[in-house]
């Protein structure tokens, strides 16, 4: 045995241990390694949107996560303290570009809060059925493109052919396919066309039939279960402590949905009936709170949204389908805010006047935006191939992150 000497090499040292009985020489080696940063995005498939993370890993272990946003920004906040209260309505439907419906409302009751108005009944009911049938083909989204994130296309084409339907439904209502700008301070647009409303509950029929396939497919999938079940764990706590909202919180157990806690609009109506559930996780098949009770409470959801559609067609009633608004509208001054269950949380808008035709303040709280912040969290620990099915499992629309 001879005494140990070391040789540098850059990162590597050698270090002699011993002599061999042949006379060869046995060295260990001292390799200082440092954590490689990948950047996933801005444009990558499994962001939805152009947004970037930055993820640091040791290995296949990833040792830290920061998302980066911005690439989308369009001031949406600014503009909408330069244009009238009507005319920022399209602006609106930009934000979740998914859930636009979801975003006029949101966006009109706030308004609507400053103000002495009364909503017609048919205007509320249709306004309910117009946001539900978004929160549906919202997330048909999720189910689809969340299956191709994993290695799963076909879920992505029978969501699609769903969906196709639901925006058909909006086209003959409003025109539009994707923005609509439908739901306005006040009412809505325009009375549903003939047929439209018996279209709606054939609609409720087929898919209340075609819900059983999306759970089969890929909901109760062996393969997806294995990588989605006991990843991306968010306590309850933890969940609270960054501000989740919907999906996102209840997936970790928290009861909690402000159509039936806060109600607004006819939900109040319906939550004391009992006409719907609120969905939560149970963590049936992993850990509570990870990416499959996030994924499994979008799917139900989508049935309880059949459920709200259907109360709206049985109590539906004729008349107008929009208040007193003036062509020029001066908002009273005062401030309001109004927070509504879009499809990824709660969305809120906080609007000031000064009594003029433009608001003085015009603040957004995305829901995406809070959603996002909790990756820093989980992401650590967990496996680089898992970071993929923890983004997806967020469901984040990039236009909502940056406004």
């Amino acid at each position: 045995m001879s005494e140990a000497t070391t040789q540098q090499h850059g990162n590597i040292t050698l270090r002699e241990e011993r002599v061999l009985p042949s006379g060869e020489r046995e060295f260990m080696l001292d390799v200082r390694t440092s954590d490689l940063e990948v950047n996933m995005g801005p444009q990558h498939p499994a962001t939805h949107g152009v947004m970037r993370i930055l993820i640091r890993t040791d290995g296949e272990l990833v040792t830290g996560a920061q998302p980066h946003l911005g690439y989308l920004h369009r001031c949406a906040e600014k503009i909408g303290e330069n244009v009238e209260w009507l005319q920022y309505l399209p602006y609106t439907d930009r934000y979740d570009y998914l859930a636009a419906m979801n975003n006029n409302l949101g966006y009109s009751m706030a308004v609507e809060a400053l103000m002495p108005m009364e909503i017609p009944r048919r205007a509320e009911m249709i306004r309910v059925i117009c946001a539900e049938l978004n929160r549906i083909g919202s997330h048909l989204i999720m189910f689809g493109t969340y299956g191709m994130d994993l290695g799963a296309f076909t879920p992505f084409l029978y969501a699609f052919r769903e969906r196709e339907w639901m925006m058909a439904l909006f086209e003959k209502i409003c025109g539009a396919r994707l923005t609509y700008s439908y739901i306005r301070i006040g009412g809505v647009f325009n009375d549903a066309p003939p047929g439209w409303l018996q279209e709606v509950e054939h609609f409720c029929d087929v898919f209340e039939e075609k819900h059983k396939e999306y759970v089969d497919l890929l909901m109760l999938n062996h393969i997806f279960v294995k990588r989605t079940a006991h990843v991306g764990v968010i306590r309850p706590d933890l969940g609270l402590d960054f501000g989740l909202t919907g999906p996102m919180l209840r997936a970790s157990g928290i009861d909690f949905d402000l159509r039936r806690d806060m109600p607004y609009s006819v939900y109040g109506e319906m939550a004391a009936e009992g006409a719907f559930r609120v969905v939560t996780g149970r963590g049936e098949k992993g850990t509570l709170g990870d990416c499959w009770d996030r994924f499994y409470v979008r799917v139900m959801e989508m049935i309880e949204s059949i459920k709200i559609v259907r109360w709206c067609l049985a109590n539906i009633e004729d008349g107008p389908v929009i208040g007193d608004v003036p062509k020029v509208l001066k908002v009273p001054p005062g401030e309001a805010y109004v927070g509504i269950e879009n499809p990824r949380g709660e969305l809120g808008h906080y609007v000031v006047s000064d009594g003029g035709k433009v608001a003085k303040r015009c603040r957004v709280r995305g829901p995406s935006f809070c959603n996002l912040a909790v990756l820093e969290a989980i992401m650590p620990g967990t496996l680089l191939a898992d970071s993929i099915a923890i983004i997806g499992s967020t469901d984040v629309v990039i236009g909502e992150t940056d406004r």
